[in-house]
């Protein structure tokens, strides 16, 4: 439960004395999607870890409130501490995509000590959904009223294609994060931090600059991958498994 009251579910595979990856999904996936069904929870337990993937609020079997104000930057990256302190860890290595990457790369600036490697993916500079239709976004989710701009309609089909979202409370996300605190390459993470992006991901090229500002970062290009079909890349896996310590 986080501290203002929302219950995560938290998914916990693997030795349960293996150092700890804690594993932060894209928008409007899950941790079964993001994690279970590309392969990671497969990987990083072979190679040693103990994963716990959570389903951010708004997502999966989380609790969905349709406040903004209950989605943060902030507030998401508290939910992720708090799953680390209910399960007594200290330190983890910290894996994000897309939403999940702009919310880790949040908590490797502010919690820098508990979160020794990190590994991103899909992350963008700014703010990308600074033009999403938050009125339209809304007249889809109660009547299905087509949606005209581009963006705004491939982000809200995509959401409503995945069984069990609440359309509501994504939308809430999106207008709760916009404006709010961004990765800014002026202020990376000073741990090693490795990030990749496909290849045809509109977002490749902000990734590669953000990698390329962090004084101990690492670019990774995912061959013949977009947005939503990197995190199934076994180039992805293979390289962040790479670049993680060998668990002690």
């Amino acid at each position: 439960m986080s501290d203002d009251g929302v219950r995560l579910a938290v998914y916990d595979v693997g030795d349960a004395d293996a150092p700890v990856v804690i594993a932060v999904h894209g928008f409007a996936s899950s941790g079964v999607l993001n994690w279970f069904h590309s392969g990671w929870t497969r990987d990083l337990t072979r190679a040693g870890y103990r994963v716990l993937a959570l389903d951010q609020r708004g997502h999966g079997r989380s609790g969905k409130p349709h406040d903004p104000l209950q989605f943060t930057t902030e507030r998401l990256a508290a939910d992720v501490l708090g799953v680390l302190d209910a399960h007594l860890v200290d330190e983890a290595v910290l894996l994000g995509y897309s939403l999940g990457a702009r919310v880790g790369w949040h908590l490797a600036r502010s919690d820098a000590h508990r979160f020794p490697r990190v590994v991103l993916g899909g992350l963008p500079t700014g703010d990308p959904l600074r033009g999403f239709d938050l009125r339209a976004a809304r007249a889809f989710a109660e009547s299905a009223t087509p949606v005209d701009d581009h963006l705004t309609r491939t982000y809200i089909e995509m959401a409503a294609g995945i069984r069990g979202n609440d359309l509501a409370s994504l939308i809430s996300l999106v207008e709760g994060m916009r404006g709010g605190t961004q990765p800014d390459p002026a202020d990376p993470p000073r741990q090693p931090i490795l990030i990749a992006a496909g290849d045809r991901d509109p977002v490749r090229e902000d990734s590669e600059a953000l990698a390329s500002a962090a004084p101990l970062g690492v670019f990774v290009e995912l061959p013949d991958r977009d947005h939503f079909s990197a995190p199934t890349s076994a180039v992805f896996r293979r390289s962040a498994i790479g670049f993680l310590a060998p668990p002690a």
